[in-house]
């Protein structure tokens, strides 16, 4: 990404608040459920901005990993807080990898026919 992540959120918003406006009932329900999925529970909201951040890096997307870093910072995260979400999102990534590539495998193996089936 070469964009700033400031500038990045800018044009974001922008884009979102035409989204809004061409779409509002839809937009409307996702508020709700960001604004749910966000309340203060058992989590605290910081705790939960540095999840949607782990997600963020595990899904790829440059606007959420902005959107919920800005969040977390007006949350109180820590710059060792975030370093340590960003270890468990680059453990995970290949944890996730490496069960899928055996699914992947085990699926061939079940579909494919067996290699004696001409014999």
């Amino acid at each position: 990404m070469s964009q700033s992540y400031p500038e990045l959120i800018d044009d974001l918003n922008a884009a979102i608040a035409r989204l809004r406006a061409g779409a509002p009932g839809t937009m409307k329900a996702f508020s709700g459920l960001a604004r749910e999925a966000l309340a203060p529970g058992q989590l605290d909201v910081k705790t939960k901005e540095l999840i949607a951040i782990a997600i963020a890096i595990a899904t790829r997307c440059d606007g959420c990993i902005g959107f919920h870093a800005k969040a977390a910072i007006r949350a109180g995260a820590s710059r060792e807080e975030v370093l340590e979400t960003i270890s468990m999102a680059i453990y995970m990534g290949a944890g996730p990898s490496m069960i899928y590539a055996s699914e992947a495998l085990r699926a061939f193996d079940e579909l494919a026919p067996p290699a004696d089936a001409g014999a």
